[in-house]
């Protein structure tokens, strides 16, 4: 067997790239981006957000979401991250079950983007490559920042560290950073024991949370379907946004879960490498708002460790 391929039109573009192996289904669109705008079991949902008054759009002068998963440069900066991706996407085989994506190079912002895609045999397991490459003459620092555009109505999840306990643990074991326009009070958050919870709410406005999250895993639960993904944790690297790994933004239209890697300064003709590897589970029932009932849904996908940097 090898990885089943095609190409069809999807939500008004022409050309999308189909992977498959049997089990899971990917579709990424080769008009702009790249963006992977679909992942799911035959049949079953694709929790990822498309917005729909941008479907079938190419070369537009300004930056467009689109929503799927993308790539991104970070620290996040309106010249530095939104330059615009509109123009076709390059593909080629890589080894039997995978595929590579490339753009053209990014002059403004002096970086090549490529995606590293590649679906296990069997399984919905899917490894992300998200490789940056320094194009320009000078050293310039840069993040990888892979961010999953996620449909609305249902909700993030994230672990917390193991619990402690007073004398024993005197240190701190977690860090919560939080944008200009975040409140605590929002009762789309939950803070519980075991894990953070995010809910999306199409009647509300924009909020954002970071994370130092050592576990190396997120989670969005969106009606019956479990999406997972893995990052590594490096404890003595740097990371933008004082220190996140891990991001979460909502607003009225969708949520991101969003990993990072470290903030390194690439010299020119540098590359980095950033992995994430998803999961995808159908046919579910749990409660968000139970740290237990969560803890049985996601065991089984999230005892294996995160991915090595």
């Amino acid at each position: 067997m090898s990885l089943q391929t095609a190409i069809i039109p999807f939500q008004g573009w022409a050309r999308n790239l189909r992977l498959g192996n049997g089990t899971v289904e990917l579709i990424v669109t080769l008009e702009v981006g790249p963006r992977i705008l679909s992942y799911s079991l035959p049949g079953g949902t694709n929790p990822f957000k498309i917005f729909e008054d941008q479907v079938g759009g190419t070369g537009e002068p300004n930056w467009r979401n689109r929503g799927g998963h993308r790539l991104w440069l970070a620290p996040e900066s309106p010249t530095f991250s939104y330059v615009p991706d509109n123009s076709p996407v390059r593909w080629e085989p890589l080894g039997a079950w995978g595929v590579r994506l490339i753009p053209p190079p990014e002059t403004a912002s002096g970086f090549q983007k490529e995606l590293d895609v590649t679906l296990s045999p069997s399984g919905t397991k899917v490894r992300v490559v998200h490789r940056l490459t320094r194009l320009g003459d000078t050293p310039h620092a840069v993040a990888p920042w892979a961010l999953t555009v996620m449909a609305a109505g249902g909700w993030a999840i994230l672990p917390q560290p193991p619990f402690g306990e007073h004398p024993r643990d005197l240190l701190p074991n977690r860090r919560l950073i939080l944008w200009p326009y975040t409140d605590l009070s929002d009762p789309r958050f939950r803070f519980g024991r075991k894990f953070f919870t995010v809910r999306q709410d199409s009647a509300s406005g924009p909020t954002k949370l970071g994370f130092a999250q050592q576990p190396g895993w997120g989670a969005y639960f969106l009606r019956d379907t479990l999406f997972v993904k893995k990052f590594p944790w490096q404890s003595a690297a740097a990371y933008p946004d004082d220190g996140c790994n891990l991001e979460v933004f909502t607003n009225a239209r969708m949520l991101e879960l969003e990993s990072l890697g470290p903030l390194v300064t690439l010299p020119p003709g540098g590359s980095l490498e950033h992995i994430e590897e998803w999961e995808l589970k159908g046919g579910l029932s749990c409660d968000p708002g139970s740290d237990e009932a969560l803890e049985a849904l996601l065991r089984p996908l999230v005892e294996k460790t995160a991915p090595r940097a």
